[in-house]
């Protein structure tokens, strides 16, 4: 057993001490989207709100982004704190397993998307763009969007997790496998999903043999990788943040500042927070679809909008509206990586705020608001081969790139761990 678990460490995994809420507890409730999804929708957040009722929720573990400039988020955050401890103490969780959870996700647009619930080490995670670890970021990080998540996170009794992380398996065997045996058993959990979001269902992995089997389908995608991506790094590059590259660095964050305040103590190392929960999935899973995140500008107008896409080499746009713009491209570069920093450019000279939205249905909702006037672009479709090489050869992508599907097909919060405490 204990070479499997170091086998597991070299790949930067460990198996974590997993909580899922108890028979009593109503899955379709439980599970809420993303935080970081309806970011300009309060509606969607406030009919999430009464669905969930009295009953025991994930939405009262997380902090909805909509909500984060808002005068209250000290608040919040100790209600979040006093939830944990509530769900902890009251018995809404089943007894901690130490497991792997293999899962599959419907939706309205595609069927029995497949990820792991596993622990990744933040030692060998690096978002700064030079790094070349593990584990890498996709999009570039914000730094000034770290501190409110980092209070969030800082002292919480539990995390649960929302990032989901990619492996580049172009067989696509690892999960098939991993599924094939899952199903041997029963699912620890099988529920719709709320506000027409498909459904879950997840089985638990608590045997040896299955890591082992992990082990080696993650060693010998890492045997392979610089040669695939025509790198000479030290590292191989196994993992790819492809949702929620602000909240690992959160993660990543909240270690570092633990590790100085705690340096010297016994079993440093082995504290909860040194490990992030995540949802690992495949690149290649044909349930995956990427889609541009669109971008929206508040306080300009639509002239100094239309001067920066006029800017753009390689790009056509169209007026879909006098405040909604498309853009379709003529190259194979993402559109992010010209149009973002010249629409910084913009926000710094002028003091516009940007918004990143998924989904055409809430940024035509948004280019309609005229009571919230909205200046929207709409972003090209997205290829997803060759990000791996792409962000090996060239460190992230510009922030906010590109979505592992629309809004709705979101990760929701579901599993928990403990993390202080």
């Amino acid at each position: 057993m204990n070479d499997i678990h170091q086998r597991l460490a070299a790949l930067g995994l460990i198996v974590p001490e997993v909580l899922i809420p108890g028979a009593g507890v109503d899955i379709s409730k439980w599970a809420v989207i993303a935080c970081d999804q309806f970011t300009q929708d309060r509606a969607y957040w406030e009919t999430v709100q009464k669905a969930v009722g009295d009953d025991p929720s994930a939405l009262r573990l997380i902090f909805p982004e909509v909500y984060l400039e808002d005068d209250d988020k000290l608040q919040r955050i100790e209600i979040i704190r006093q939830s944990m401890e509530d769900y902890l103490a009251n018995g809404i969780f089943a007894p901690p397993q130490q497991a792997l959870v293999y899962l599959e996700r419907d939706t309205s647009l595609h069927q029995k998307r497949r990820g792991l619930i596993a622990a990744l080490d933040l030692e060998q995670y690096d978002w700064s763009p030079a790094a070349r670890p593990l584990i890498r970021a996709t999009e570039g990080t914000v730094p000034e969007r770290l501190p409110p998540r980092m209070d969030i996170r800082r002292g919480a009794p539990l995390e649960t997790p929302h990032i989901l992380v990619l492996i580049d398996d172009d067989t696509d065997s690892l999960l098939s496998a991993l599924g094939e045996n899952a199903k041997r058993s029963r699912p620890v959990y099988q529920s719709p999903l709320m506000m027409n979001s498909g459904a879950v269902s997840g089985w638990i992995l608590p045997d040896a043999e299955t890591w082992a089997a992990l082990a080696e389908s993650l060693e010998n995608l890492g045997r392979k990788a610089n040669a695939r991506y025509g790198v000479t790094d030290t590292v191989p590059f196994l993992y790819a943040v492809g949702d929620g590259n602000h909240s690992l660095a959160t993660a990543r964050a909240i270690w570092e500042e633990y590790k100085k305040a705690h340096s010297g103590e016994p079993e440093l190392d082995q504290h909860p927070c040194r490990y992030a929960m995540v949802e690992i999935e495949n690149l290649y899973d044909p349930a995956i679809q990427f889609e541009p995140i669109h971008r929206v500008l508040f306080g300009t107008d639509s002239s100094a909008v239309e001067g920066i896409l006029k800017q753009l080499n390689g790009f056509r746009y169209s007026k879909k509206s006098e405040r909604y713009f498309a853009l379709q491209a003529d190259t194979a570069e993402l559109a992010t990586v010209s149009l973002q920093p010249l629409l910084d450019e913009l926000v710094k000279s002028t003091g516009a705020v940007i918004d990143y939205i998924h989904g055409k249905g809430e940024l035509s909702r948004l280019a309609a608001n005229k009571a919230k006037p909205a200046i929207c672009i709409e972003l090209p479709p997205i290829k997803k081969s060759g990000l791996f090489e792409t962000v090996a050869q060239s460190g992230p992508l510009p922030r906010k790139s590109f979505s592992m599907g629309e809004a709705a097909e979101k990760r929701f919060y579901l599993e928990c761990r403990r993390l202080f405490g």
